[in-house]
């Protein structure tokens, strides 16, 4: 009966949901290809943006930044966290008090992020991420023709990596449009963007950004119960309960394909380093990293470009050798399959070079026997 009521709810939300996201689309404003938690907040958010209905509800008053500051006890270059609410579609920022703790500054709407709950698996799948990141100053001071002011959350950090996530180029935004990033208004992404600026150059080197599917309550993961990802987001809550009891960015590493938590004191809090690895995880991406300089990985599968796993491939050499790996470089027998390939493609290089060089000191001789059959053909004629 329980699954019953809870299809039902989705086969009513989804039917609302695509009835309002019909509507938009009729109105001319690109929408999301699917229907995951907070759509149809998030479709009513973006038609306001587009209407140039703003600032959002909720948004707070950007106009009076430093007397906000100044109310909650803050200076304009104190230490910054962000934790993002996906289902909520709520940014909220942290920032250190005078007293050196944790305080929340503002919550933002986020105008507009694509996919559905869940992490971010792939290029292009169009999915916004989940999980723990840092943005140094060179991923805050973008000098790129599309985003211009923008945070790179440095997707994928190592826990994506050792767990075969890929993709790129993940940011917090303007424009409110979005394909993979967290999309908020102009405004309230200049405001964003600033307060991060301020804070790496008063000395933050990393600036912690926690990205989770919701706010962690025991409701909330009944509500949005997906037993694929019920594992990784108890992991996930593990840093969210951490941060909730000490108000300070919990030091963070990836062991064993999972985050591992700790805290910090309250000198450390204000200038969190980056997200680091036991010495297992670092072994086996130092591994992945050769295999990936050595195996050729397409995002696509053939036809394309044949490149050896070391340098060139003829063309000769067998495509499916340069096709893209579909399993994990964490599986013991992913990683043995791509050094048995790597060593199929070599033996087949040397092969076809063998193959050109007999052909061609083939194709040497004959020219030779050639012209000395003409040269004794033209003697003989001479004698005669």
């Amino acid at each position: 009966m329980r699954f019953f009521i809870q299809h039902l709810n989705r086969c009513v939300f989804a039917l609302f949901a695509a009835i309002l996201m019909f509507g938009e689309a009729q109105a001319g404003i690109p929408l999301a290809p699917d229907l995951p938690a907070g759509a149809v907040d998030r479709v009513q958010r973006k038609r306001l943006a587009a209407e140039g209905k703003l600032p959002l509800p909720s948004t707070p008053d950007l106009t009076k930044l430093d007397e906000r500051l100044a109310t909650h006890h803050m200076t304009r270059d104190a230490s910054i966290m962000i934790r993002i609410f996906k289902a909520e579609s709520e940014l909220e920022v942290w920032m250190t008090t005078n007293t050196g703790e944790y305080a929340l500054f503002a919550t933002y709407p986020v105008c507009f992020w694509s996919g559905a709950l869940g992490p971010k698996l792939k290029e292009g799948d169009r999915q916004a991420p989940e999980g723990f990141y840092t943005v140094t100053f060179s991923q805050a001071y973008r000098e790129g023709t599309r985003w211009v002011v923008g945070l790179d959350l440095g997707f994928p950090n190592s826990f994506d990596k050792v767990n075969a996530r890929t993709g790129s180029a993940i940011l917090i935004h303007g424009d409110c449009a979005s394909i993979g990033c967290f999309a908020m208004t102009n405004p309230v992404n200049d405001e964003i963007d600033k307060l991060v600026l301020r804070s790496i150059d008063a000395g933050q080197a990393y600036v912690p950004i926690h990205v989770f599917p919701f706010r962690m309550t025991r409701e909330n993961f009944n509500r949005y119960d997906i037993p694929q990802w019920r594992d990784f987001w108890r992991n996930l809550k593990d840093g969210y309960d951490l941060f909730e009891r000490t108000r300070r960015p919990p030091r963070v590493s990836v062991c064993d394909n999972s985050y591992v938590f700790d805290t910090v004191s309250q000198i450390e809090a204000a200038n969190p380093g980056p997200i680091t690895a036991c010495p297992r995880t670092e072994a086996t991406l130092r591994g992945l990293d050769d295999l990936n300089s050595r195996v050729v990985v397409q995002k696509h599968p053939p036809p394309v470009n044949t490149t050896d796993l070391s340098g060139t491939l003829p063309a000769a050499v067998n495509a499916s050798l340069a096709w893209g790996l579909h399993c994990s470089f964490v599986l013991a027998s992913c990683r043995k399959y791509a050094t048995l390939r790597d060593l199929r493609a070599k033996k087949e290089a040397v092969a076809t070079e063998e193959e050109r060089i007999g052909a061609k000191r083939s194709s040497v001789q004959k020219n030779r026997r050639r012209t000395a059959s003409r040269s004794n053909s033209s003697y003989s004629g001479e004698t005669e």
